[in-house]
């Protein structure tokens, strides 16, 4: 019995759920990606433990996936185990009157309803992005001049080797599309956010308003990860890309959007290659005519040759 086959029935001796050889496509917004060895959702921490600690043991990459929406999974697909947080690891608690505790798994949409139903606000501006609660805490996301660590206190995680543990304030070490957990190489487990009381009505309505002008100006209609490129100091990677004529440009079934030139889609069949062939002449058209370096945001997984 080879290290795939150890870990997957451990797993499945810890109540965990698992498949093998799964297409990572199914898992990614983008739509793209090959077989992973091992998918296993799991349920509690005492099989999240179990599972890393075997894992870490065997020598098995063992990496967690949220809703997949900042990720380009090569078409090689990944050697190794991708877990996917479930049960309670998508719950939400109110633990005192303004502060939440949110399992990572769950969506940032399931997160800003249960702070509109709660008549808590400052989490209206993540309405309408398309991650996990705890995709969401790694990068600090944002939008519209505000980001994950405006409300994030605190957040717990597993390491590698199967221990609990957790970091809070300063520690996060936030930055623009950064945080401790994109350095440290442990799985967030959950988040605890800071509120403020606000009034549903205008939660509510800052919520549409807010996602109304993202449909408006994002292709949501078709496949994506997300923004590709990081903003430029001075710039946006939108307006450059757009200023070099390149709003449009398909390399196989990838293609600019011709909606917001930041995004790139998939206009029907795309390859992990063709999204990297892209991204590519991208940034080479763009350093080339503009003079400006662009810095890849969507991660890149799997095998590569």
């Amino acid at each position: 019995m080879n290290q795939i086959d150890q870990l997957a029935q451990l797993a499945e001796g810890a109540g965990c759920e698992v498949c093998r050889d799964e297409p990572m496509s199914r898992h990614t917004t983008f739509k793209i990606g090959g077989p992973v060895d091992l998918f296993i959702k799991v349920y509690d921490r005492k099989a999240i433990q179990k599972l890393y600690r075997a894992a870490n043991e065997l020598g098995v990459l063992l990496m967690a996936v949220g809703n997949g929406s900042n990720m380009l999974v090569s078409d090689g697909g990944i050697r190794g185990a991708v877990v996917s947080l479930a049960g309670e690891f998508c719950e939400i608690a109110l633990t005192d009157e303004t502060v939440i505790e949110c399992g990572a798994g769950a969506t940032l949409s399931q997160l800003c309803n249960f702070a509109k139903e709660h008549s808590l606000t400052g989490l209206e501006f993540a309405w309408g992005i398309p991650g996990a609660a705890g995709g969401a805490a790694f990068m600090n996301a944002g939008a519209y001049n505000c980001e994950m660590e405006s409300v994030l206190t605190g957040c717990t995680h597993i390491t590698k080797a199967g221990e609990i543990g957790a970091l809070k304030g300063d520690e996060l070490k936030f930055g623009y599309r950064h945080s401790a957990y994109t350095e440290n190489g442990n799985t967030i487990l959950s988040l605890t956010l800071e509120l403020e009381k606000g009034r549903k009505d205008q939660i509510a309505r800052a919520m549409d308003e807010l996602f109304e002008r993202r449909k408006s100006k994002q292709p949501l209609e078709l496949p994506s990860a997300g923004s590709v490129f990081k903003r430029p100091e001075g710039h946006f990677a939108g307006t450059l890309i757009e200023g070099c004529g390149l709003k449009g440009t398909r390399v196989g079934g990838a293609m600019v959007s011709e909606k917001h030139a930041g995004f790139i889609v998939n206009a029907g069949g795309a390859t992990c290659k063709d999204v990297l062939d892209l991204i590519e002449l991208i940034q080479k058209t763009v350093l080339n005519q503009a003079g400006v370096a662009l810095e890849c945001e969507v991660k890149t997984f799997g095998v590569f040759r």
